[in-house]
């Protein structure tokens, strides 16, 4: 019979419509038949209930890492990707057909669509969203649309606290799923886990702790949205996005419809909704989603499947080969395309012949399934190391090798991630041994591989149930469900101890839980509530103390302490001395006592910073009427205090004699060189500066102030400029000297010079307090030169120096600085 001409029926409705129990039935009503399920989880699921009805012998399973094929199989129950093409039966079904617009494996599940027909029946299973697609197929379709057992509603948003039994929570990471469970593990008892990355075996024994009432929660990944049947009433979100392999994207409605649809199983309502974080669903959304009116596939992913083996070229072409009808597109390119790309290129590498028979065998190998994920450079090598083994002499791979792979994996001992990476490792081996002729004695490997993945995966399900079940229900969670008040004790001023249970401690007003394992078993929530009649208090006492005490001190990672503990911490303001405050306290406290303590810590700061930078806090409010001054105020305060007077000589020239007794009397030195607050490059006020300085600005957070009491530092490394004028610090060269050390020294210069010669006094090298040769290299720098004559230096200036420096200064494209200009000198 032509493929186009025979019968075909569509089975299309949302979850719990029994879709998947009518193909069971419909198939067994035949003398032969293949349905293809998209988990092997599914497939398992109906072969051990059908084989409840069938003589066993007449029955076959096959994924890709377990093969149950009886010689007198009739029904097969398959991965999609597993259905043996090769067989000729009356029926053939394929569950969740609405898979061919999956952007992974949507290629497969369209190869059955259009290429696989049962003599007598071919049944798709799915979502109505199909319907357009299956209606541009060459063939006439019977179309059947079932409705759904159940209601399903949407509840809107919920708290996890707050949430009902039988209830599952999605979320779509490892983390999500792990944080998630613990907390309903602390809150409410326990939690079953479901997740792609568990084992068939794991994940039937977690459903089997959920269905047993041994908890009332489940947590679970979109896994659980394909088949997978459990007595649910509640669904909820945690999240609506998820990460797809290549980029984080928000959910389509079919998607959350699938998912959410678990809820209400047969005749009971079911309900959907958000926790946490989610973001919120529209109207519009939400009505589709109970309505199952969801928006139709346009388009299905396609590959060519019928590939031409003959050479690289033709094999790579035929692989490329484009759709020719408009609903297909050609899927991106699939991990085993890549792999296959990969050994093409590398094709000497790996002994790759030109050759049929050879890229037959590379082809099969790429198929080889991923499970550990997140290990591109190991899957690699597995697969390139069974290719090799497949093209050898003995065109199997060798029992000794599946030995020492599988006996590596063979331990059990580790924590959840560890156990589930070896599983998976295991499955891929599990897959080598399952396919035909593959590997030596592969009836023992087949059964080794299933042995051990069993012996981990019942390791898994109790580091699970260890890890996210408490089945006692712990003491604060009945004194809180019972409304008993609890006995709460502050020892040695910190150790909170609830009923004679240790919770945690406190650090200055913040309260830190102790969560690890062996503590209390509650939420941190529950654990607040618990500890709050007593912690509250004490809390509130320790502001009145702080209030009163006023022993508090701002330190260099910008927190403020009382006590040793940090009570606050500041961030950038308004500018660098108006710093913002931040607290560090406990959300036990309610906001009258929050806002006493912010607003006295405010005051405290701001006074701090008037006292320790009067100064240079004043200069905001010095003479606005005098615009000289105000404007040489505007450049000091904007430099932090300090500023090179070469960048404001057209401010300074313009003051008047008043003016300049205005700024002497701020604190405000005009010097030589620099023009600054003589009293903010004392170490305290320099340490206070950079904080603010760093605070605001946000860099040179790993630069350190120079030791204070040092006038000249010569340094080997170039440290900033910028931020060693801010010190108080000059750059000469390798040199730095303080500035008002500068300023002292030009006047001893001056006080010594006599006929335009100047002698070397040792008070002057003891200013500095660095050596002669360094001092006269520094000499040197500043436009000098110099001569000994019977034991005694004497300097004199050279004007050719300062021609030449100015020429260089005008070429140079560094700031206006003389002293970067004279680093030209060379002492060589």
């Amino acid at each position: 019979m032509n493929l186009h001409k025979k019968k075909i029926t569509a089975v299309l409705g949302p979850t719990n419509t029994g879709k998947t129990y009518l193909a069971i039935e419909t198939m067994l009503g035949f003398e032969s038949g293949i349905i293809g399920f998209p988990l092997r989880l599914l497939a398992r699921e109906v072969y051990d209930k059908i084989i409840q009805r069938v003589d066993v012998s007449k029955v076959a399973l096959i994924t890709g890492e377990e093969k149950i094929i009886p010689k007198n199989s009739k029904y097969y129950l398959c991965t999609v990707e597993s259905m043996p093409l090769d067989k000729v039966v009356d029926f053939v079904a394929v569950d969740e057909i609405q898979m061919c617009a999956d952007s992974e494996r949507g290629h497969i599940f369209t190869d059955r669509l259009l290429n696989f027909r049962g003599e007598k029946l071919t049944m798709f299973l799915g979502s109505p969203t199909i319907k357009n697609i299956l209606n541009s197929l060459d063939n006439e379709i019977e179309f059947i649309f079932k409705e759904r057992f159940s209601k399903l509603s949407y509840s809107g948003h919920k708290k996890i606290s707050r949430l009902n039994p039988k209830t599952a929570i999605i979320a779509f990471s490892i983390e999500e799923v792990y944080a998630i469970a613990e907390l309903i593990r602390r809150q409410k008892g326990g939690a079953a886990i479901i997740m792609g990355s568990l084992s068939p075996k794991t994940r039937n024994s977690q459903v089997q702790l959920y269905q047993s009432g041994d908890v009332d929660y489940l947590v679970a990944t979109d896994a659980i949205g394909m088949g997978i049947n459990m007595d649910l009433d509640n669904v909820y979100f945690s999240n609506l996005k998820k990460f797809d392999g290549k980029k984080l994207r928000q959910l389509d409605l079919s998607e959350i419809s699938q998912i959410a649809g678990r809820a209400g199983r047969y005749l009971n309502n079911g309900t959907f909704g958000i926790t946490g974080e989610c973001k919120e669903l529209t109207n519009d959304e939400i009505s589709l989603l109970e309505n199952h009116k969801l928006e139709p596939i346009i388009n299905i992913f396609w590959r060519n499947s019928n590939l031409n083996f003959m050479n690289f070229t033709s094999l790579i072409n035929s692989l490329d080969e484009r759709p020719n009808k408009k609903f297909l597109r050609r899927i991106h390119e699939c991990e085993d395309e890549k792999l296959l790309k990969f050994f093409l290129k590398n094709y000497s590498k790996y002994n790759i012949k030109n050759n049929k028979n050879s890229l037959e065998i590379l082809w099969e190998c790429c198929q080889i399934p991923d499970f550990v994920k997140h290990t591109y450079g190991h899957h690699l090598e597995v697969v390139s190391k069974v290719f090799s083994f497949l093209i050898s002499d003995k065109k199997k791979v060798l029992n000794k090798y599946m030995k020492e792979q599988l006996n590596n994996l063979d331990k059990l001992e580790g924590n959840v991630d560890s156990i589930t990476n070896r599983i998976a490792n295991v499955r891929t081996w599990s897959y080598v041994a399952n396919k035909k002729n593959w590997v030596e004695n592969q009836d023992y490997w087949i059964e080794r591989t299933k042995i051990l993945e069993d012996k981990l995966s019942e390791r898994l399900h109790e580091e699970l149930t260890k890890s996210f079940i408490d089945k006692r229900a712990s003491i604060l969670a009945r004194g809180l469900k019972q409304e008993i008040d609890l006995k709460t004790e502050i020892k040695e001023e910190k150790n909170i101890i609830i009923d004679n249970q240790y919770i945690g401690e406190l650090k200055g007003l913040k309260l830190i839980l102790d969560l690890k394992a062996g503590a209390l078993d509650t939420d941190i929530k529950s654990l607040k509530k618990a500890a709050r009649q007593g912690v509250r208090p004490e809390l509130i006492k320790r502001i009145n103390k702080i209030i009163s005490d006023d022993k508090i001190e701002l330190k260099d990672d910008f927190k403020i302490y009382w006590k040793n503990d940090p009570i606050a911490f500041i961030s950038q303001g308004k500018n660098y001395l108006e710093p913002n405050l931040n607290l560090v306290v406990d959300d036990i406290l309610e906001f009258e006592e929050k806002n006493q303590l912010q607003t006295y810590l405010e005051q405290w700061l701001k006074k701090f910073i008037q006292d320790k930078l009067t100064d240079l806090v004043n200069l905001n409010i010095i003479e606005k009427n005098n615009t000289s001054v105000r404007a040489l105020s505007y450049q000091l305060f904007e430099n932090n205090g300090v500023i090179k007077r070469n960048l404001v000589n057209e401010f300074v020239k313009k003051l008047s004699l008043e003016s300049r007794k205005i700024l002497r009397k701020s604190g405000i030195k005009i010097g030589r060189y620099h023009i600054y607050l003589h009293k903010i490059i004392k170490p305290e006020a320099v340490k206070i500066r950079l904080l603010l300085w760093k605070n605001f600005y946000r860099n040179n957070m790993k630069l350190e102030p120079p030791k204070f009491g040092l006038n000249f530092i010569e340094s080997k490394i170039n440290i900033n400029s910028n931020f060693m004028l801010i010190c108080g610090f000059e750059k000469f060269e390798n040199f730095y000297v303080r500035i008002d050390i500068l300023e002292r020294l030009f006047i001893q210069i001056i006080e010594n010079t006599k006929d335009k010669k100047v002698k070397v006094k040792s008070e002057m090298i003891n200013l500095l307090g660095c050596t002669k040769k360094n001092f006269l290299k520094l000499m040197v720098l500043m436009g000098y030169k110099y001569e000994e004559k019977n034991d005694e230096i004497f300097l004199e200036y050279s004007p050719f120096r300062k021609k030449r420096y100015t020429k260089i200064k005008k070429s140079s494209k560094e700031d206006d600085n003389p002293f970067k200009i004279l680093s030209n000198v060379n002492f060589n």
